[in-house]
């Protein structure tokens, strides 16, 4: 009988570390299979200074994830999943190397949700039209040209479409009216200096929106309240309980609330949404999220796990979330095959919210926070250590190829808290 198929969906950073630490708990007694449409990771934290740098994000955010796998006796699969059937242990895919592929079938004895969320743009009216954003190398380009050939200088808007979370794990952590407003937050202060540095004037120019109460909720109300208090003085604005973004136009931003907003540049990001083969499935919420419990594991379907984006107890969507459910699959799996105690594989995940923002000029922010999830932890930090930080973690990763070492992050935790 054959050893056991762990089969890995997706392959950025939840899906990457979780094949990689499958293997190191784990060692030989599973086979490994990771199936991505792309053969790359996109190092999505970086692409707002790639830009506003004038750099084509696309040249130095893409790590080959091929040879990362190989290394550890992983199959990749370049293939665009269409399916997942958890009662036959099987999941569909079209192969995307060529156009014009065949529906494929693998089974599995153990299954790793790891491939997501959608990014809901085609929701947004008049978004390809007249908005913007960051949320890849595509549209990072797009925004770089836009900066250098078409802007005259006129207002900004930087903020998010409303989240649509599940309401099938409120016992298990809080509910998000913005899937994550780091990002938002970063754009803005780092937009607010690339102007200043183009004499185009500076942050008086820009207003950040949320649709909820306060901006970046997850961070907690003291780190908000002070983030506001220090944007309010550079002379950002900012704009609550939006509800939603009704419509983008040639001028502006139309809210759900009612409220509208003046905009040459519309910097936009958007609601995180379940892939459309996910909902329905016994596996997930009412949203399309897999539900699982605070170890990764779906309460019904013992052998399916979901860490990152794909998964209903990670939010805020959030990179630091998916390193935490990464590791917690390998334990798990790890566990079942005798290969590491209970004791050891069932400590649930207390998440954190561990942001660091680029703020322009070599200065970042960087919070450090758990009061969202019922703790105590909350910290605010900036200067130019936090940016260093954030520079010197993308290059530790790709020259780890994301075996990021153990004391990487605390590290950098304990360098910033000291030093700035």
């Amino acid at each position: 009988m054959g050893k056991p198929h762990v089969v890995v969906l997706g392959a950025n950073f939840a899906g990457l570390g979780a094949a990689q630490k499958i293997r190191e708990f784990a060692k030989d007694t599973v086979d490994i299979t990771v199936i991505d449409r792309k053969p790359y990771l996109l190092f999505v934290p970086n692409i707002p200074y790639e830009v506003f740098e004038n750099r084509n994000p696309m040249l130095s955010l893409h790590m080959p994830v091929v040879d990362a796998l190989h290394e550890d006796n992983i199959r990749f699969i370049q293939g665009e999943v269409k399916a997942l059937d958890p009662d036959a242990q099987t999941v569909e895919f079209v192969p995307t190397e060529r156009v014009g592929a065949a529906v494929e079938k693998i089974h599995y004895d153990y299954v790793v949700v790891a491939i997501g969320a959608r990014l809901a743009y085609d929701k947004i009216e008049g978004f390809a039209e007249y908005g913007h954003t960051v949320s890849d190398t595509f549209y990072g380009e797009k925004l770089r040209l836009f900066l250098q050939n078409e802007y005259k200088g006129g207002p900004v808007a930087v903020g998010s479409a409303r989240f649509h979370q599940g309401t099938m794990t409120k016992d298990l952590v809080p509910t998000a009216e913005a899937a994550c407003e780091g990002p938002p937050v970063e754009v803005m202060l780092s937009f607010g200096h690339w102007l200043q540095s183009h004499g185009l004037g500076g942050p008086e120019k820009i207003t950040v929106f949320t649709p909820a109460e306060i901006i970046a909720e997850d961070a907690g109300v003291g780190i908000v309240n002070a983030l506001l208090g220090i944007a309010s003085s550079m002379g950002y604005h900012y704009m609550n309980n939006t509800k939603d973004i009704k419509r983008i136009t040639k001028d502006g931003i139309e809210f759900e609330n009612g409220q509208s907003l003046e905009a040459e540049l519309k910097i936009i990001f958007p609601d995180w949404q379940a892939h459309d083969f996910m909902r329905g499935l016994p596996i997930s919420d009412d949203q399309g999220f897999v539900l699982t419990d605070m170890t990764t594991r779906n309460p019904k379907y013992r052998n399916v796990f979901a860490c990152g984006d794909a998964a209903a107890v990670t939010v805020p969507k959030l990179g630091i979330l998916a390193h935490m459910g990464a590791e917690t699959v390998g334990k798990q799996i790890a566990m079942d095959m005798g290969r590491m105690s209970p004791e050891k594989a069932n400590v649930p995940m207390h998440f954190v919210v561990n942001c660091i923002g680029d703020m322009g000029g070599n200065q970042a922010f960087a919070i450090n926070s758990d009061t969202w999830y019922g703790g105590t932890k909350s910290s605010l930090k900036m200067g130019h250590i936090p940016f260093l930080m954030k520079m010197q973690y993308k290059e530790m990763f790709f020259r780890t190829k994301g075996k990021v070492p153990d004391w990487g992050i605390p590290a950098a935790d304990f360098l910033i808290q000291k030093l700035s």
